[in-house]
């Protein structure tokens, strides 16, 4: 198994860090690698989860990345409302990914501070839906 920092060193891309160390210090999640070996992304990937709740995974390559987030069915309306203000990228791979599994599973490759905004945009969401809902509990 890989170290974070070997990763990081693999992906040499500033994007990883930041998203990295956002993910850290906004919902104070610490990443768990794994290994996959699921036909559409075998490897080494990393998985941010906050209280049992996948945030995020990220799966790291030679000087890139993507990140899968997951859109659920009850998170659908807010997403498609913040999809607006996102880029061009975003916005199609959104209408162009078929829901599964009561959502859609957004395999992001990251490769611009804009199409990262909007991934953080994407997982804030998930992060605020389920607080909304364990508040109203």
């Amino acid at each position: 198994m890989p170290h974070l920092q070997e990763v990081s060193g693999f992906v040499a891309n500033p994007l990883w860090d930041e998203l990295c160390s956002h993910l850290e210090s906004c919902y104070g999640v610490l990443p768990k690698i794994e290994h996959s070996s699921c036909s559409g992304a075998p490897g080494w990937n990393i998985k941010y989860k906050k209280s049992g709740q996948s945030l995020c995974t990220l799966y790291p390559a030679n000087g890139f990345f993507t990140c899968l987030v997951s859109v659920r069915s009850r998170e659908a309306m807010e997403a498609e409302l913040l999809l607006s203000p996102c880029t061009e990228y975003i916005r199609n791979l959104y209408w162009n990914t078929k829901p599964f599994n009561g959502g859609r599973w957004l395999m992001v490759s990251v490769t611009s501070a804009e199409i990262l905004e909007d991934v953080k945009k994407l997982i804030d969401l998930r992060v605020k839906k389920k607080k909304r809902q364990h508040e109203d509990s």
